[in-house]
């Protein structure tokens, strides 16, 4: 496994959802650098480890999210090794009872599957049914790192890319949370 800079140059064996990503970054000129790793898809925080390493940033940690009659939908970026805790996150949000959302959501509103969830998926998100929430120390860092809607590569690109292009062409504005993790 090696970072290499932009789109892959070869794209018969990418699929369809990745291959959109790329498209859609390329549009927006955003800079980004990848690592595949076809023959490791990481499901995990755990797995990310070694791909945090090539890419010199952690891979932030997306998680799916829903209340408990789930008509709210949310996705949640975090620093991947902050614990998550419910009940501080539901705090913040004024709800009660927050729980990981199911897979059919996550593919009708973002075109994901649990393990390739990214921010990156909101694109696909047209009616807006899922909010975005990042953590401040998230919002703080100079580079960004995620799955181009699949897990069988990570990229990195500039947080201000996501901030000032990337974000706005998806018509999303991150709500600030604070956690903690304890």
């Amino acid at each position: 496994m090696k970072m290499v800079k932009g789109s892959p140059e070869d794209t018969k064996d990418r699929s369809e959802r990745e291959l959109r990503t790329y498209g859609f970054l390329d549009r927006l000129g955003v800079e980004f650098w990848r690592v595949d790793h076809q023959d490791q898809p990481v499901n995990t925080m755990e797995a990310c480890a070694k791909i945090d390493e090539l890419l010199s940033v952690p891979i932030c940690k997306n998680l799916f999210l829903c209340n408990r009659q789930k008509t709210d939908h949310y996705l949640l970026v975090m620093p991947g090794d902050k614990p998550f805790k419910t009940k501080e996150l539901s705090k913040q949000l004024e709800t009660s009872r927050l729980s990981f959302g199911d897979e059919e959501h996550m593919l009708e509103y973002m075109d994901l599957y649990p393990g390739s969830v990214s921010i990156l998926g909101l694109m696909n998100d047209k009616d807006k049914k899922v909010r975005l929430l990042m953590d401040r120390d998230v919002l703080e860092q100079d580079m960004f790192a995620c799955h181009p809607c699949v897990n069988t590569v990570s990229i990195k690109f500039r947080m201000k890319d996501l901030l000032e292009k990337i974000l706005p062409e998806m018509g999303r504005t991150p709500v600030e949370v604070i956690l903690k993790g304890i």
